[in-house]
């Protein structure tokens, strides 16, 4: 455990600097980090009204929202929400609004496409994961394991496409070059989607989906 402090007040943060209790926010606090997140000019009306439906949504879910969520229901595109938390939505917004994720909560054309497929090839694989579902190790990772996910979460049609496999797979090239997960920015700018597209394709979220099935997780 690690602390931050910002005008006399310090408070409980991780090794990441989210803060520990969700309790113990206010609004010093997001203003302090802000600082750390190359935040252009200081926190906004826009930011404020972000990082204040992100904590208003978490208590009346028990969920951090998705970052689909929180763009619609603030009109933002995902330019704006790159322009006010260039770190990223969990990575910055979030993080300013003291709440993670973790609160309350390859594709070649003959990979098996049913249940039943993959059940009979791999019925003794096990897989490490935490208590949200995300995999412990990444190099444990394969395609089965993915395909296991997708069968679990709401993937159109519980099958992971072409498109699905090409977010991944950048995904899966990005960590073994750097061991750190893209932003949303990158994915999507470097794969040429925008923010609809995305949640057509991972409807569960960009953290909770996309870099679930890519057996990574943001720690």
């Amino acid at each position: 455990m690690d602390t931050f402090t910002y005008k006399g007040k310090t408070y409980d943060v991780d090794e990441m600097g989210f803060l520990l209790d969700l309790d113990g926010w206010d609004e010093d606090f997001a203003e302090g980090i802000s600082q750390q997140l190359k935040i252009p000019g200081g926190l906004t009306k826009e930011h404020w009204d972000v990082i204040h439906f992100i904590r208003k949504a978490f208590k009346d879910t028990g969920k951090c929202p998705l970052v689909y969520e929180a763009c619609r229901m603030q009109g933002l595109r995902l330019k704006d929400l790159r322009r006010l938390f260039p770190t990223g939505y969990m990575r910055g917004a979030c993080k300013l609004a003291g709440i993670t994720y973790r609160e309350g909560y390859l594709g070649q054309t003959y990979f098996p496409t049913t249940a039943e497929d993959l059940n009979a090839i791999s019925v003794d694989k096990t897989y490490e994961t935490d208590v949200r579902g995300f995999l412990v190790y990444p190099d444990e990772w394969d395609e089965y394991y993915a395909a296991f996910r997708a069968f679990d979460m709401k993937i159109p049609g519980g099958r992971l496409t072409e498109d699905h496999w090409k977010i991944i797979r950048y995904l899966r090239e990005s960590w073994a070059k750097s061991h750190v997960v893209p932003t949303i920015y990158e994915t999507c700018g470097t794969n040429g989607i925008d923010l609809e597209e995305l949640e057509r394709l991972f409807p569960d979220g960009y953290h909770r989906g996309a870099v679930k099935i890519a057996g990574l997780r943001v720690r």
